[in-house]
């Protein structure tokens, strides 16, 4: 049977418009949104619509390596998207000016745009449901948190996440993948899921995604500039955030406000709530082509 090519652009239009989406949510409370900068000096919206732009044939291989894919070991999968994430990340850093916008996204997305080719792959059905391309990742992804995060005695220079598993024993965005992106399958794919059935207004829903993803999120872009007590900071705040109504209510709507303000003088980004905001995104729209 042909390869779907067709498919693989659909999957990279839902990876690239996950992306557009995340960032263009406003206001985001220390991260860059159609208001402001956030908490990075470096970078701005403008920034972002370059960078996402450029990955459209990142997202399209991948999904185009799943389609192919022939093995029995899934775990085949990952060396051989790869060389197309640093790809990615050429491109990226090529069109941002060396700035570091998206490479915790390339591999998520991509790992996800892999996972949904086999999915297609292996079923022919376009309708698809997240569990099973969440236990496709989850395959994809086995044992990577042992093999690139465990045995770090004998290296000396750590990576930014394998500095924070070191010290705090997080697992970021590694950890995340392998299991099947459990935060956003139990926390924020439920809460999007739900608001997206009596509210079309794609802006809010997804602030209010948001705030429920930094109260349980262990952020590393938080972890990394400030360390624990922050984290439990940003957690609480969002809480205080979402108990007042979140972006729904007057009272709520201040407040995220408020929390945007006191981030940027902070210097406080959830940065790693944001991408998983991008994955919600992607595996809410792949669920409902």
């Amino acid at each position: 049977m042909p390869i779907n090519l067709e498919f693989c652009e659909h999957i990279s239009e839902i990876a690239i418009e996950s992306m557009l989406l995340e960032v263009s949510a406003t206001p985001k409370p220390g991260l860059v949104d159609r208001n402001n900068s956030g908490s990075h000096k470096d970078m701005d919206f403008c920034t972002f619509m370059k960078s996402s732009a450029s990955q459209i044939h990142t997202f399209y291989k991948c999904a185009l390596e799943g389609l192919k894919f022939e093995g029995k070991d899934k775990k085949e999968l990952l060396k051989l998207i790869r060389p197309i994430g640093i790809e990615g990340e050429n491109k990226m850093f090529k069109a941002t000016g060396g700035i570091n916008t998206h490479k915790g996204l390339i591999f998520s997305l991509g790992i996800i745009a892999v996972a949904v080719g086999v999915q297609y792959k292996e079923t022919r059905q376009q309708n698809m449901d997240v569990n099973d391309i969440c236990h496709q990742v989850t395959e994809i992804t086995e044992g990577i948190v042992s093999r690139e995060l465990e045995d770090l005695n004998n290296k000396t220079a750590l990576t930014y996440g394998e500095e924070l598993y070191k010290k705090y024993g997080v697992k970021g965005i590694r950890g995340e993948a392998e299991s099947g992106f459990l935060t956003v399958r139990n926390h924020s794919l439920p809460v999007l899921q739900e608001l997206m059935k009596n509210n079309d207004n794609i802006n809010d829903n997804l602030v209010q995604v948001l705030l429920h993803l930094m109260t349980v999120t262990e952020d590393i872009n938080i972890l990394g500039r400030h360390g624990i007590e922050q984290l439990e900071f940003v957690k609480s705040s969002a809480k205080k955030a979402l108990s007042l109504g979140g972006i729904f209510t007057e009272k709520g709507r201040k407040k995220i406000f408020e929390l945007d303000n006191e981030f940027i003088q902070k210097n406080i980004s959830p940065g790693g709530s944001a991408d998983l905001l991008a994955v919600t995104l992607m595996l809410y729209s792949l669920e409902n082509l």
